[in-house]
């Protein structure tokens, strides 16, 4: 079940840019089941989602603010879902257009995560944006693969251009995602430069070529059953494919940008389940030399580095409402 409020924050120490911090190692992301997902929509509606089709593809209403998109993608080959949740005023003020708030998910998991895991459809009720949740695929990473789909052109080129078209979506974005839709929303920002005003992420994977993440890469790759290599080939003979998809190496795109960038250092051997913090330790020196790299190009970044913490919900909830006030400047909302 979601919770029915977004935490707020309790510990945050930010910064207007990285400082010296103390460095563990940590993430990755936590597995969660189709059917899990379909569980937790169902509870979070309480009633049968309705679909029609369009020239865009079919269009399920889930609620009276959120439905479901299935685009035809060229990037893709194949249709692929986008979840959105309009605004209030949507359907009684035709002539305006609105901001755009992305959401991405992380790996294992799928586009229903932020509405299944928090309240953002609640959160954003009488706020003027559209809440897009675009799909990611099984892993979670939206990139062009090297052997596959792009998930990078799907996200940042098809859905706005969707969005544009069918929903009176003006040209101000944010992109925010959690473990590898925290990748995404920092490459897509890094690597489309002036595309989004403000991008954050919770928990990302910020630097690919970091020691032991090519490794952590390849392991989501494999879990899934795809083929190996088929991201962005071998780190070490494809090293030029995997810099210029990384975050840290595209960093001076930032520039103008409003960054936020959180992550804990994890704890490994605790009582109960020790692996989201054990996997949230092993992105803490990825997320560090990121900003530590933003820093020497003095890009500005927010930055909440937090002790301990797992590589779940529960924190980027959180993360998320502390974040809030700098999206939601850039998308020229109240906060």
């Amino acid at each position: 079940m979601p919770d029915s409020t977004v935490p707020t924050p309790t510990d945050r120490t930010t910064a207007p840019a990285p400082t010296a911090v103390d460095r563990t190692t940590a993430p990755s992301r936590r597995a969660v089941t189709r059917a899990a997902a379909v569980t937790g929509l169902a509870a979070l509606f309480g009633a049968a989602a309705t679909g029609t089709a369009s020239a865009t593809g079919r269009v399920t209403r889930l609620g009276p603010r959120t439905l479901d998109v299935s685009l035809p993608s060229a990037a893709l080959g194949r249709n692929a879902p986008v979840r959105l949740i309009l605004p209030s005023s949507f359907h009684t003020q035709p002539a305006r257009t609105y901001p755009v708030l992305y959401l991405l998910h992380g790996a294992h998991d799928d586009y229903t995560s932020w509405t299944r895991e928090t309240d953002i459809e609640a959160f954003t009720a009488g706020r003027e944006l559209i809440v897009a949740m675009p799909d990611a695929g099984p892993t979670g990473i939206p990139t062009a693969w090297r052997s596959g789909p792009d998930y990078e052109r799907f996200q940042v080129g098809e859905v706005p251009a969707l969005l544009a078209r069918d929903y009176r979506a003006s040209g101000v974005r944010v992109v925010a995602g959690v473990s590898t839709g925290g990748y995404g929303a920092m490459a897509h920002a890094a690597r489309h430069p002036g595309t989004f005003a403000a991008a954050a992420s919770y928990s990302g994977i910020l630097d690919t070529t970091a020691p032991g993440v090519p490794t952590l890469m390849d392991a989501i790759v494999a879990r899934e059953n795809l083929a190996p290599l088929s991201l962005w080939g071998n780190p070490i003979l494809n090293v030029l494919t995997w810099r210029d998809f990384n975050p840290r190496s595209r960093a001076a795109g930032l520039r103008g940008t409003a960054l936020y960038v959180s992550s804990g250092s994890g704890v490994v051997g605790g009582v109960g389940d020790w692996l989201p913090e054990a996997l949230e330790s092993a992105l803490w020196p990825s997320a560090h030399a990121f900003t530590d790299t933003l820093a020497l190009l003095r890009v500005p970044v927010t930055t909440h580095f937090y002790a301990g913490g797992g590589h779940a919900w529960a924190y980027w909830k959180r993360e998320f409402a502390t974040s809030w006030p700098m999206l939601a400047g850039a998308l020229g909302v109240p906060a």
